[in-house]
């Protein structure tokens, strides 16, 4: 019998495991389950932990972004609201997104947090995951698979202002009210 495993946790090594706990726990509307010895375990949902942090007692090297490695975790919403909610929410609190992505498949917001690591916050942009695929299988994702940048605050006005999220959730949407933006791969391998 085959049986399919289903994502558990992440576990991040830091020097500033006070920063980095508040700074995900901002993030991703968590909060500490147990926190000793090194150790911080944080859920957001009924896990009982789904990011931990490890702080050994030698100090740490920062991350260089050319070091080979774990790229970004991603945690999806269920709807371009809540997405745009919580980027709001972050926003207020003076977390900004690094790069925001229009990747046609999802609408991805790129965080860095305190040690560097990326994380994304997104929404997909298809109802089923067949119809997602078959994106990833076509023509406009086959020319760029990244996709184009664009202004977050456009799209919450947009949304706010009674745009429809399927008209927002395009790259067409992208290009036409951030067409000057910077290519957003450089953002995210910097």
């Amino acid at each position: 019998m085959r049986s399919t495993p289903k994502f558990a946790h992440v576990v991040l090594q830091t020097s500033r495991l006070d920063e980095m706990r508040n700074w995900y726990c901002t993030l991703l509307d968590g909060h500490v389950v147990f926190e000793g010895h090194g150790l911080s375990f944080v859920t957001f949902d009924e896990e009982h932990h789904r990011i931990a942090f490890l702080s050994p007692p030698v100090a740490l090297q920062d991350r260089s972004p050319a070091a080979a490695g774990m790229h970004h975790t991603a945690y999806t919403f269920e709807s371009l609201d809540q997405l745009l909610g919580r980027y709001a929410e972050l926003k207020d609190k003076g977390i900004e997104p690094h790069v925001p992505i229009q990747h046609g498949v999802t609408t991805s917001l790129y965080y860095r947090d305190p040690d560097g690591n990326f994380v994304e916050l997104q929404v997909d942009n298809f109802s089923t995951p067949e119809d997602a695929t078959a994106y990833m299988n076509g023509a406009e994702y086959e020319q760029d698979p990244v996709g184009p940048s664009f202004v977050p605050e456009l799209m919450l006005e947009a949304l706010d202002n009674g745009t429809a999220p399927e008209e927002l959730q395009t790259r067409k949407w992208a290009l036409s009210t951030s067409p000057d933006l910077p290519n957003p791969l450089e953002a995210l391998t910097r």
